[in-house]
């Protein structure tokens, strides 16, 4: 049978949200079978993001004891319901990590709202297993020029950064200004590599030098460290004397963002904010306002969003940057210590699990 990792209930029973960290558990789960226009997927690869660290600390709506952890996957198609297409078969893929959302650019369609992928009730899909089944309109060509680790380290954050940076800044075009904070987490940077590839002019905040001079050889023009006092004023001063401003902020932290922004931000500039792991609240001030700066809150992307950044993907030739690689879903101890990275904020990139070779064989 094939192997999946879930997360398990301490003593039987769930624990209070923050004050439990529930343990990894691998298990035999039943072959899936694919429907009519499913595609059978043998997996190579998946990859950590935040949501599954906050899944075991009981910090993410819906936890599932049941449903394999992850989003992230890439795999390839060893066989086909009766009405998909066989040009799938044998192909290189990378999962779509969520559901309900086609193309609408305001947000997603389905009325139960956005289900991603990995470890809740709210989706009966996972990517930390051996083979799945998904519908052929829910996988995208893995673009050739990635590594297995790469292309699973691309799908969640990917789509996040895209959206964030290419469809709510409106300052995704070469030369303009966009300083992006905490360099090192996946949708960091992954908007670095979109915008550079753009022709933006990026700047980066990191709690880390090490982070900020890594991201300077990946075509960052300059950095600062936001355990600085006032490192606005030191941002400022790198800003070039032809455009003196930013254009646009990503931000995936809150806290004293606002703050910051109205220093370094130009009239009608944007702040897009998808994620606040400061704290769930933050202050809009009146001098904002005054300044008529934009907040736009920005979660994941729609099923076209994930094709098209694919296809960036695919045309710049980007490469996903990927921190570290445990290999095979058996070592338990390994995969447990990816998430101790996660928890101490050290890893620059993505963790990824290599599942098995992209030569193993089927599970069934």
């Amino acid at each position: 049978m094939p192997k999946a990792i879930t997360i398990e209930p301490i003593d039987g029973k769930p624990g209070k949200p923050g004050q439990v960290y529930y343990p990894l558990s691998l298990r035999n789960v039943p072959a899936p079978s694919p429907g009519s226009n499913d595609l059978l997927i043998t997996l190579h690869s998946a990859a950590l993001n935040h949501r599954d660290l906050f899944l075991r600390q009981h910090l993410y709506p819906s936890p599932s004891f049941t449903v394999p952890l992850l989003a992230d996957g890439f795999g390839t198609v060893t066989s086909l319901g009766s009405s998909a297409s066989k040009s799938w078969l044998g192909k290189k893929v990378i999962l779509t990590p969520g559901r309900g959302w086609k193309d609408d650019p305001a947000g997603p369609e389905d009325k139960t709202g956005y289900k991603t992928l990995g470890g809740t009730k709210t989706c009966e899909l996972g990517t930390l297993q051996e083979v799945v089944c998904v519908s052929e309109d829910e996988v995208e060509l893995a673009p050739e020029h990635l590594t297995p680790a790469e292309a699973a380290a691309l799908p969640l954050t990917g789509l996040t950064g895209w959206r964030a940076l290419v469809s709510k800044s409106a300052n995704w075009e070469e030369g303009r200004n966009i300083l992006v904070t905490g360099i090192g987490g996946g949708v960091a940077l992954n908007v670095l590599q979109f915008a550079v590839a753009k022709g933006c002019r990026v700047w980066v905040t990191s709690g880390s030098q090490e982070k900020i001079d890594k991201a300077k050889k990946m075509g960052a023009k300059g950095g600062v460290s936001y355990k600085t006092e006032g490192w606005e004023k030191e941002l400022k001063k790198q800003l070039p004397k032809d455009r003196p401003h930013l254009d646009a902020i990503i931000d995936g932290a809150g806290g004293n963002v606002v703050s910051k922004a109205v220093r370094l931000l130009k009239p009608g500039g944007v702040i897009v904010q998808y994620g606040m792991t400061v704290a769930p609240k933050m202050d809009w001030t009146m001098p904002a306002v005054l300044k008529n700066l934009e907040l736009k809150g920005s979660t994941m992307g729609s099923r076209k969003e994930f094709k098209d950044m694919i296809a960036f993907v695919n045309e710049k030739k980007i490469r996903p940057v990927v921190s570290r690689v445990v290999k095979g879903i058996d070592n338990i101890r390994e995969i447990d210590g990816l998430f101790e990275e996660m928890k101490k904020g050290s890893q620059f990139g993505k963790l990824v699990v290599e599942i098995q070779g992209e030569g193993g064989s089927s599970k069934l």
